[in-house]
């Protein structure tokens, strides 16, 4: 069971406070929120649906180093603002208490975006990555289980570079993200 997150809203940063606050890959980041183009209009649609509801608020757990979090949340960003939800970061050093009750396959990894009602119950959360790119690092994780193994920083190397030919070279994965997101959405 997920822990209540009310004590955090209100903690974090807005989303404009965190890209100004940035000291790395911020025009990397902000290059990603710019190329954001809705792809499905049935899902830009969905998500301008949910501007009625007052009843969810949204914290991401985010670190400006992780190329995961400039590649995924400008998007996110997008989506969210187009939905109209309530969005604050949560800069991942400064909560790592939040970050350890939404571990990834026992580690700690971002962006994670957390999906709440308004008395901080979790309805559920998406990340770090879009799952057909997550797949590849969690196959990793049970065939390579000893980090301290010989070849296991080449063989996560050729891991990470797997996951980039799957993000694609442009926006492929925004899409993805989106219909991840209405997913999840639509569920609660």
């Amino acid at each position: 069971m997920k822990p209540n997150v009310a004590a955090k809203f209100d903690q974090g940063l807005s989303p404009r406070q965190f890209v100004e606050g940035m000291t790395q890959n911020q025009q990397a980041f902000e290059s990603w929120y710019e190329k954001f183009v809705w792809e499905d209009d049935s899902d830009r649609e969905y998500f301008e649906s949910l501007n009625h509801r007052d009843d969810l608020r949204v914290l991401i757990l985010a670190a400006d180093w992780c190329g995961d979090v400039v590649r995924n949340v400008p998007v996110v960003f997008r989506i969210l603002e187009t939905a109209g939800i309530k969005t604050e970061v949560l800069i991942l050093e400064d909560h790592p208490e939040v970050m350890d009750n939404f571990l990834t396959m026992g580690g700690r990894a971002v962006p994670i975006v957390i999906f709440a009602d308004t008395g901080g119950y979790v309805l559920g959360h998406w990340g770090p990555r879009p799952e057909h790119v997550q797949s590849l690092m969690n196959e990793f994780k049970r065939e390579n289980p000893d980090r301290e193994a010989s070849d296991y920083q080449s063989k996560i190397a050729e891991v990470r570079k797997a996951m980039g030919q799957a993000y694609g070279e442009g926006t492929e994965s925004h899409a993805v993200i989106a219909q991840e997101l209405r997913s999840l959405i639509s569920g609660f």
